[in-house]
């Protein structure tokens, strides 16, 4: 094909010439249609599937018709080349252009970012230094930490994405399949190995699902993305009970006819967004079994996903339709083998996750070492910073760096002698590892900044709410406060104590709008989950931190004693809830 061609158009001919081919090839004498051949390949399944959802009568969304016309996996000769053109991606090869790892975020920012994978979200000191030069080189010079235990980088120029990529497998790192319909980052417990609470290490178990995800080309035919998680019962909770896979390392009791120990309990369909927890399916399975059991939960989805509605598409509705009783016949059915089964008091309690563990120094197990949770802000680092962190990591610590999903990073390994050495370094780079009850709970997605479904900078907002209410309210524990742009809730703003939904808010007749958001109270996770309930409506995001602190410190002043915020606006309800924060919205206006 001549140069003068542009991607668009160079691919519009390919796709012509290679219907009309198809169409020569497969024209029976006398015009008859051809028999349509059994798909084979790791693809199959995902094709079948297709093929089943069209031959019941229903029609198939567009994100699944540009998926058998092109795997994502297969563009990536394309991306080369509109790379070299320095051009984005239009339509579907949006959606293929994620399951690489490159997201075009126009028109909020017209460039790429790229979210990385790194199982239970450990990177060493010379990895997340390279991520800090990749920034600064091919990106807006600062990494976002996520609620996934995992960095995003931004401002990434249509020539400079496949030479990221590229350069992040030089670290021996990926990003591929950390979108579209993929299985996304695997999280575990941030202090796994050096938790002296843990019942178990998650790392070797993340680790295992990550690679066999990575060679497992048929595990991208989802059709939509799904979340796992391994929970060792640390201090540092991995919110397993917010994917549609939970793994929770439980002690089995002697005398329920199996062998007592450390076991994987198995909870299935979390996703917050749409309402609902993972929950317990009465399974328990060996830890060695978990890439083998999650390998045939995602081939039954697979086969059972709706691929004519995108909004019903995850885990949970195959749940709701199938039973989960019905759905774990048929993951058995995969197996070959039945699950092994215990009632609820076979389990010993696990031990509670601590809200505070993610900052300030504890120690590990190992004796006279410990770990150290620093603050990040909204989870933004610049490249500075990291550099800094990284190098705190090699000569302070045992090298290596982890992120939590309260979107900040641990440096683990730190001999006693040296803690307020490393400290101060954390300090001098504008960041802290002091214990702060606030910054604790704070978490925020990217927002309208850099995302084009938000409704509101919830970076700002969240920024904004910890300086607006750190000088005003003293809090003697975490409230867990999340700023979520949209509905596909990133923020996950229905687990929060207090949770903000982006919305764009009415200020005049011609139908001019503003930042704001709705906000909602009474959310939590583990043993306290629940689903927070709407409290107010179209709150301008000016208002925001004048509302939050008059909740905070209603419930400072009104709480009995050792209650919780969640519990504090359960009793309250909303009536009385609504007249604590009448006065600030009096001032607002």
């Amino acid at each position: 094909m001549s140069g003068d061609f542009t991607v668009d158009q160079k691919r519009y001919l390919e796709g012509f010439m290679s219907g009309a081919q198809v169409a020569r090839a497969g024209r029976a004498p006398g015009g008859t249609a051809p028999a349509t051949a059994e798909p084979t390949g790791p693809d199959a399944p995902s094709l079948k599937a297709m093929a089943r959802t069209e031959a019941e009568g229903r029609k198939l969304c567009p994100e699944e018709k540009a998926k058998r016309e092109e795997m994502g996996l297969d563009a990536w000769p394309r991306m080369e080349e509109a790379a070299r053109e320095g051009v984005y991606p239009k339509g579907p090869d949006i959606l293929r252009w994620k399951y690489h790892g490159l997201f075009y975020v126009a028109p909020a920012q017209d460039s790429f970012m790229c979210r990385l994978r790194m199982p239970n979200g450990i990177l060493t000191h010379w990895q997340f230094r390279g991520i800090a030069d990749i920034a600064e080189i091919h990106g807006g010079g600062y990494a976002d930490v996520t609620t996934r235990a995992n960095l995003q980088i931004r401002e990434i120029p249509a020539t400079d994405g496949v030479i990221l990529l590229e350069k992040l497998v030089d670290l021996g790192l990926t990003a591929k399949g950390s979108g579209g319909d993929n299985i996304r980052n695997v999280t575990g417990t941030p202090t796994a190995g050096i938790d002296p609470q843990e019942l178990l290490d998650t790392r070797p178990y993340a680790k295992a699902w990550h690679h066999h995800i990575l060679n497992t080309r048929t595990l991208y035919g989802l059709p939509r993305k799904f979340n796992v998680a391994f929970d060792g019962a640390g201090q540092i909770g991995a919110l397993e009970d917010t994917n549609d896979i939970g793994f929770q390392a439980v002690e089995v009791k002697e005398g329920f006819g199996v062998e007592p120990g450390v076991w994987f309990r198995l909870a299935l369909g979390g996703i917050t967004g749409h309402k609902d927890f993972a929950r317990d399916t009465g399974v328990i399975l060996p830890p060695a079994d978990a890439t083998k059991v999650a390998d045939a939960i995602i081939r039954v989805f697979i086969d059972t996903g709706d691929r004519t509605d995108r909004k019903k598409a995850r885990l949970k509705y195959v749940l709701d339709a199938l039973g989960f009783d019905g759905f774990l016949k048929k993951v058995e059915e995969r197996l070959g083998a039945p699950f092994v089964r215990v009632p609820a008091d076979a389990v010993k309690p696990r031990p509670e996750a601590d809200r505070m563990a993610h900052l300030d120094v504890r120690p590990q197990k190992q004796a006279g070492l410990n770990w150290i949770g620093i603050g990040v802000p909204v989870g933004r680092m610049t490249a500075a910073q990291m550099r800094g962190l990284a190098d705190i990591a090699q000569n302070l610590g045992d090298g290596d760096l982890r992120l939590t999903v309260w979107q900040n990073v641990l440096v683990s390994g730190v001999p006693d002698a040296r803690v307020t050495e490393a400290k101060a370094a954390i300090a001098a780079l504008g960041l802290t590892a002091d214990a702060d009850a606030l910054q604790a709970g704070i978490v925020a997605c990217t927002g309208a900044a850099g995302c084009r479904f938000g409704n509101a900078d919830t970076k700002a907002t969240a920024r904004a709410i910890a300086a607006h209410c750190g000088p005003r309210v003293a809090l003697d524990s975490p409230v867990n406060i999340h700023v979520t742009g949209c509905h596909n809730s990133c923020a996950q703003h229905y687990i929060g104590d207090i949770g903000l939904i982006g919305a764009r808010v009415a200020i005049n007749e011609d139908g001019d709008t503003v930042d704001g958001y709705n906000l909602l109270v009474g959310g939590g996770f583990g043993t306290e989950a629940a689903i927070a309930q709407e409290l107010l409506e179209n709150v301008k995001a000016q208002d925001a931190p004048a509302l939050v602190e008059r909740l905070l410190s209603g419930w400072t002043a009104q709480r009995l004693p050792g209650e919780t915020f969640a519990a504090f606006t359960r009793r309250l309800g909303p009536a009385a809830l609504k007249s604590l924060v009448e006065t600030a919205m009096e001032r607002a206006e």
